[in-house]
């Protein structure tokens, strides 16, 4: 077992269900410390691909130098057949959208198949994940991504033979390039497979990482040397105190339904828009602010800390309209859906039924209503 993994077991589960003091929340702990519509209105957002008036992202200078050169570094290890293969114009949007939580063998995807290239290139390809994402954030979709090989058969990297011609395992994820790496123009990089998916595009010195899957099954699982992973723990530890915390009053304005509910915004939604529904952030207590910043920061945070910083401060300008959306059980343990939805930031965590217990099979789906795909610094707005 490497490092991350190891540090991974211990960093992403907390169990002391405590809200964090809005006076002692650090900007550390701030930045980084579906596809089935469920319950929310849905607002269609216009055609496949709208022009937009490029808007004030807060860029951060001289932030993606080394994302470039991670990324041509990576080129340069390929033969010809598979730059071929990786790569694709910055006008292919079909391509740029071409991501679902799905595993290998119910979603076509293209570009490269991890299985089938050199330890080179997979260790040039996670060299440039690691300089586009924080530590915290590259560790996290490392340990997500390690959770499908357990459903391979052990956690050994088995072969992935699955009911119905489903393929699980590491090797069943994919990489692309949409785009030609540079410091002006906009181009996207793309990896992603079953139950995760991050899509990084850039242009200058901006940075997004919306939208991405942060979903994961098993969600708790012993690694080879007996340590027990949990993903996404600290996010489902820190919504749960975070609901808790709420009075009789913000309850009954949090809590939509009894029961859990699907994605609304999850693979093929791209484009739309949420009404506001639920507990707004102008309603919470300064110590409930800064738990819901805190859980905000967990998503924001999988960007490098400049990045992250940039966009943390944009959420926190507009977080008086935005809403937690509750539905299920408040007993942590038990099945349950939230939201944390705004102007800048769309936030989803929903158990799904198949395989068992439902807590053990995560969805979760990151947006930015105004930055998906860039939209706020290309000026071009994606749509399904």
């Amino acid at each position: 077992m490497d490092s991350h993994q190891r540090k991974v077991s211990v960093m992403f589960t907390d169990q002391s269900n405590q809200l964090p003091s809005s006076s002692t929340l650090n900007r550390r702990q701030l930045i980084g410390s579906g596809a089935v519509l469920g319950a929310g209105a849905v607002v269609l957002g216009g055609s496949r691909l709208r022009l937009v008036a490029a808007q004030d992202s807060t860029p951060v200078a001289g932030s993606n130098v080394d994302i470039v050169t991670a990324a041509n570094d990576f080129l340069a290890t390929l033969s010809d057949d598979e730059k071929s293969a990786v790569l694709f114009d910055w006008t292919d949007s079909a391509q740029r959208q071409r991501w679902s939580n799905f595993p290998e063998g119910l979603f076509d995807r293209a570009g490269l198949m991890w299985g089938n290239i050199s330890e080179d290139v997979q260790n040039a390809w996670l060299n440039l994940m690691q300089v586009t994402m924080s530590e915290d954030g590259y560790d996290r979709v490392r340990a997500e991504w390690a959770a499908d090989d357990q459903l391979s058969g052990g956690g050994g990297g088995g072969q992935g033979g699955g009911p119905g011609g489903m393929n699980y395992g590491m090797q069943y994820y994919w990489i692309a390039i949409i785009g030609t790496p540079s410091e002006s123009d906009p181009w996207q990089w793309q990896w992603g497979g079953h139950h995760v998916t991050v899509n990084a595009t850039l242009m200058g010195d901006n940075l997004s990482l919306n939208p991405s899957f942060i979903g994961v099954q098993p969600a708790t699982y012993t690694d080879a040397d007996g340590n027990e992973v949990r993903p996404l723990g600290d996010i489902e530890d820190a919504a749960f105190a975070l609901v808790n915390s709420l009075d009789d009053d913000q309850k009954a304005t949090a809590i939509l339904g009894d029961t859990y509910v699907d994605l609304v915004l999850g693979p093929g939604q791209d484009g739309k828009v949420l009404q506001a529904e639920g507990l707004a952030g102008s309603a919470m207590t300064d110590d409930q602010r800064a738990a819901a910043l805190q859980i905000i920061g967990y998503y924001t945070g999988l960007a490098n800390d400049a990045a992250a910083a940039a966009y943390q401060a944009i959420v926190e300008e507009t977080f008086d309209d935005t809403y937690l959306a509750w539905y299920g059980s408040i007993t942590q343990g038990e099945a349950a859906y939230f939201r944390l939805a705004g102007p800048r930031i769309v936030i989803e965590y929903s158990p799904q039924s198949m395989g068992g217990n439902a807590m053990d099979h995560i969805h979760g789906i990151f947006r930015d209503p105004e930055n998906d795909y860039g939209a706020s610094f290309t000026g071009e707005a994606l749509s399904s």
